[in-house]
């Protein structure tokens, strides 16, 4: 029984429930197995996907990031007005990324330098970039001048839309930082004990700076993307966003607590966070209940995060 317990509350575990729920969905819910549908399903989590590779090591860290919906729709306004301004697309591109990194940046530097809390500081920037998002466009959607900008969702490489490529690449990158790299080590130390870290010799302040920074960052790049697919930059774009991708990454083992994450995790966590949000859109559930499902999911990530955690230090003692 317990090794039954251990085996549903690891990796495996969730490996076990993913491919459940999708055989069950397959065989009950009309269409959802077509091509055509997946997707569909797999561009509809094209936005919490990116965002997630990066949100991973927030959580590892032992902070979060609340701001990301914000920067991603501030990020995707910049990328279309600064295009159109210009009228240079890479150079729209470039703005983007600078303005999201900048917003990482200011996350880094205020939570490791200032030492206010991660919640506090990420609330108050989400606050403030989406109220400077709403102030540049006068409260409306900024449509795109050049069709080109369309491109950057629209294109297909070997029949599959190039935004799930980016997705997959970006899975790649931050997979093998994490698990390769002496900054993905370094992540899982911070986030296992900051002090044992410092005293270790790692640089703390700056590795959180980095991680916020790459954080604002890969937010530019799904803002990019999703003002490219939504054809325009919209202002409350994103919304909600923040709580989706911290669900994905606990439902995917990311530990609450920190020092605990696996990118093959984050990934069925995201996969079942679009399954889930498919689901209900193939059987036409209203939208109303749909926040209801995501609050359960949520609920049940953090009650998984807790029963892995007493899993762990039962397992340590």
């Amino acid at each position: 029984m317990n090794s039954l317990k251990k085996i549903l509350l690891g990796e495996q575990g969730l490996l076990v429930i993913f491919a459940g729920a999708f055989v069950v969905v397959s065989i009950f819910v009309p269409n959802f197995l077509t091509e055509r549908n997946m997707l569909g399903l797999l561009q509809s989590v094209v936005t919490i996907g990116i965002v997630s590779c990066t949100m991973m090591f927030c959580l590892a860290s032992r902070d979060f990031d609340l701001s990301v919906g914000s920067t991603v729709a501030f990020s995707g306004m910049i990328a279309v007005m600064v295009s159109n301004a210009s009228g240079s697309i890479p150079f729209g591109l470039l703005a983007a990324l600078l303005c999201g990194g900048a917003v990482g940046l200011v996350n880094g530097v205020v939570i490791a330098k200032l030492r206010i809390n991660a919640l506090i500081t990420t609330l108050a920037t989400m606050q403030i970039v989406r109220g400077f998002a709403l102030i540049a466009s006068d409260g409306r959607a900024v449509g795109i001048n050049d069709p080109s900008f369309y491109q950057l969702a629209l294109s297909r490489i070997f029949t599959i839309p190039t935004p799930i490529w980016i997705m997959i690449l970006l899975f790649i990158v931050f997979g093998f930082i994490l698990n390769r790299t002496v900054f993905g080590k370094n992540t899982l130390a911070i986030g296992g004990n900051p002090e044992a870290s410092r005293l270790a010799g790692v640089n703390v302040d700056r590795m959180r700076i980095w991680i916020f920074t790459l954080q604002g960052m890969v937010c530019a790049v799904a803002g990019i993307l999703l003002a490219s697919r939504i054809t325009s930059g919209q202002p409350n774009a994103a919304t909600g966003l923040e709580l989706s991708v911290i669900s994905a990454c606990v439902l995917g083992g990311v530990s609450l607590a920190g020092g605990r994450a696996a990118m093959t995790g984050v990934i069925v966590g995201v996969l079942i966070m679009g399954i889930a949000e498919n689901v209900m859109n193939l059987l036409n559930i209203q939208a109303f209940y749909q926040y209801v499902v995501r609050g359960f999911i949520l609920l049940i990530a953090v009650l998984l995060d807790n029963l892995r955690s007493s899993a762990a230090g039962r397992g340590r003692a």
